[in-house]
C-alpha cells in the first residue's frame, strides 16, 4: 500500500491489500479490511469500520458526525460489512448515543448522492438508489430496494424484499415482500418479480398475496386483519414475520391502494 498523495492517519488500521487512490483522507480510529478499494477524494472520518472487498467511489464521505443537534460528541461508529459498494458522493453519518452506530450490511449497494443518517441499519443485499435520503433511525431489511429520490422519515422500518417506487415519501412503515408507491405511500402488490429472482416459489408468493389481501384490500383495520390471519392462514415463517412486523410497528403501516377520487 503506497499512496503518497493520500493522507492516512498513523493510527488508522488499514489492511495490506487495501488500495487508496490519491487525494483521499483517512482519519484516526478507522479500520479497513482486506481487498477494499478507496477511490480518489474519499473522506473516511473517525469511527469508520469498513469490511473486506468494499468499493468506495470518489466524493463519498463516511462517518461524519450526525446532523443531529442533540449530538454531544460521544464516541460512535459507522460499520460497513463486506463486499458493499458505495458510489460517488454518498454520505453515511455515524451513530449517536441512541444506538452508538450506523450499520450497512454485506453486499449492499449505496448509489450516488444517497444519504444514510445517524443510527440507521441497512441489512444485507439492500439497494439504496441515487439520491435517496434516509433520516435517522431508519431500518431497511434484507434485499429491499429504495427507488431513486425516495425520502424516508425518521424511525421508519422497511421490511425485507420490499420495493419502493422512485420519488416516494415514506412516512409509514413498509412491510416485507411488498411493492409500495403513490402519495401517500400505499400498497401496490407483492414484489413478485423480485421474489422469483431470489428463488421464492410461486406457492409462497400466493401465500403472501393471500395475507396482504386481508391486510390491505378487505377494509379491515390492523387488529382485525391480524386476528383473521392468525385464524385462517397456516403458520409459516413468512406469515409470522409479517404478523410480528405489524405488531411492532411504531409509526403504523402504509395504507392500501385506493382508486377513489381522492387518491393521487
Amino acid at each position: 500500500m503506497n499512496q503518497p498523495l493520500a493522507y492516512i492517519h498513523p493510527s488508522a488500521k488499514i489492511a495490506d491489500t487495501v488500495v487508496i487512490e490519491p487525494f483521499s483522507t483517512i482519519h484516526k480510529n478507522v479500520e479497513i479490511g482486506e481487498g477494499t478499494w478507496i477511490g480518489s477524494n474519499v473522506t473516511i472520518m473517525e469511527g469508520a469500520r469498513i469490511g473486506k472487498n468494499c468499493r468506495i467511489f470518489p466524493g463519498a464521505v463516511i462517518s461524519a458526525i450526525p446532523q443531529d443537534l442533540k449530538f454531544e460528541g460521544e464516541d460512535s461508529l459507522v460499520i460497513i460489512g463486506d463486499n458493499t459498494t458505495i458510489r460517488e458522493c454518498a454520505t453515511i453519518n455515524r451513530g449517536t448515543k441512541h444506538s452508538g452506530k450506523t450499520v450497512v450490511g454485506n453486499k449492499c449497494l449505496i448509489m450516488a448522492y444517497a444519504h444514510v443518517a445517524h443510527d440507521c441499519v441497512i441489512k444485507d443485499h439492500a439497494i439504496i438508489v441515487n439520491g435517496v435520503a434516509l433520516a435517522g433511525h431508519v431500518e431497511v431489511g434484507e434485499y429491499a430496494i429504495l427507488g431513486g429520490l425516495c425520502a424516508v422519515h425518521q424511525f421508519i422500518k422497511i421490511g425485507k424484499h420490499a420495493m419502493i417506487g422512485g420519488g416516494s415519501l415514506v412516512r409509514k412503515d413498509v412491510p416485507p415482500y411488498v411493492k409500495a408507491a403513490k402519495e401517500p405511500i400505499s400498497y401496490m402488490g407483492i414484489n413478485s418479480i423480485g421474489l422469483r429472482r431470489r428463488g421464492i416459489s410461486n406457492e409462497k408468493i400466493v401465500e403472501l398475496q393471500n395475507i396482504y389481501r386481508i391486510i390491505f384490500q378487505q377494509h379491515y383495520n390492523t387488529t382485525q386483519a391480524l386476528e383473521i390471519i392468525e385464524t385462517e392462514i397456516d403458520p409459516t415463517d413468512e406469515r409470522d414475520e409479517i404478523i410480528e412486523f405489524l405488531r411492532s410497528s411504531q409509526r403504523g403501516i402504509m395504507k392500501g391502494f385506493s382508486l377513489s377520487k381522492n387518491a393521487n
